[in-house]
């Protein structure tokens, strides 16, 4: 295996996720006490960073983060998981928080996100750490930071042969420009049909969906599906890959960051896309049964036990 293989740089941001346990949301004007409350490391792009780092893949992640407590619990997180920092430090913004509502009863989320110092990330941040886009096999990014910054890092990577996956979450609209940078994306449901104005609700509407991706330069969409599993669609092919039912559901927030981190690592490796889909699959699966999201996030070992068994 050659040197640089198993390399991945993660464009993104970090934020402190503080996650409420409750029955229900509470409406405009009420409060309501909930069952538990937890603070942790969170942040699309450093959960997908602490994904890939635990199955093996050797992790740069790029970001801006605020000088600040959060910030130093950023700094702590990413040197315990021995992923590589390539960091901007702010005085005069905040990291990033967001608020996590979490179904006491079955997991489900919603959630809101300030990306604090990170939001502020130009595409000269980004050509400031090109040497690490450019070293890695896989490059992936999403859009908690500007657009016009995820853009510059796919536009890096491709130019460099490297490998890229676009996470367009949350999902806005984007410039049709970015779609023909993108080997993969790898949007769910509710994001597929804001980027592609179709409805998923079944197979065949996510096939239709897929095609518009394919349409607009994507070479393969790879849609996640909940319940349902992820459809990995190209020109070529279009196939159903199925969830791993691990155990009792007990957060789902950090279940889509896991896939990705899972799915860039497994390329990063020379898997073929169907078996790192397959392996992302595994990883989301385990990590929907543990609370919070950088903190749920499986180890290699824990997988491959799981791929073994099924």
């Amino acid at each position: 295996m050659s040197e640089g293989q198993h390399r991945v740089a993660i464009l993104g941001v970090f934020v402190a996720d503080l996650a409420f346990r409750a029955g229900r949301m509470p409406g405009i004007g009420e409060t309501i006490v909930g069952s538990g409350f937890k603070m942790g490391p969170g942040g699309k792009g450093s959960n997908q960073s602490v994904a890939a780092a635990r199955v093996g893949a050797d992790v740069t992640f790029i970001t801006r983060i605020g000088e600040d407590d959060f910030g130093s619990v950023a700094l702590a997180t990413w040197k315990k998981e021995g992923i590589q920092a390539r960091v901007i430090e702010s005085p005069d913004e905040p990291t990033g928080a967001a608020f996590i509502y979490v179904d006491e009863d079955t997991g489900d989320n919603a959630i809101i996100v300030v990306s604090g110092a990170a939001g502020s990330m130009t595409p000269a941040d980004v050509d400031d750490s090109a040497d690490a886009i450019r070293n890695a096999r896989v490059f992936v990014t999403q859009l908690e930071q500007p657009a016009d910054a995820a853009q510059r890092g796919l536009e890096i990577a491709r130019e460099a042969g490297v490998i890229t996956l676009f996470n367009p979450a949350p999902a806005e609209p984007v410039d049709d420009s970015i779609y023909p940078l993108c080997d993969f994306i790898t949007p769910n449901e509710n994001e597929t049909t804001i980027l592609t104005g179709q409805p998923v609700g079944d197979l065949d509407q996510a096939r239709r969906a897929g095609d518009v991706f394919l349409d607009r330069g994507v070479g393969t969409a790879l849609i996640t599906l909940g319940e349902s599993g992820a459809l990995l669609h190209s020109r070529e092919d279009s196939v159903l890959i199925p969830i791993f039912n691990v155990g009792p559901v007990v957060e789902t927030t950090g279940a889509g960051d896991a896939f990705n981190g899972g799915f860039a690592a497994a390329l990063a490796r020379g898997d073929t896309p169907f078996a790192a889909a397959r392996f992302a699959a595994a990883v989301a699966g385990i990590s929907v049964t543990r609370a919070g999201t950088a903190p749920s996030m499986p180890t290699l070992a824990e997988v491959e036990a799981l791929l073994a068994e099924s």
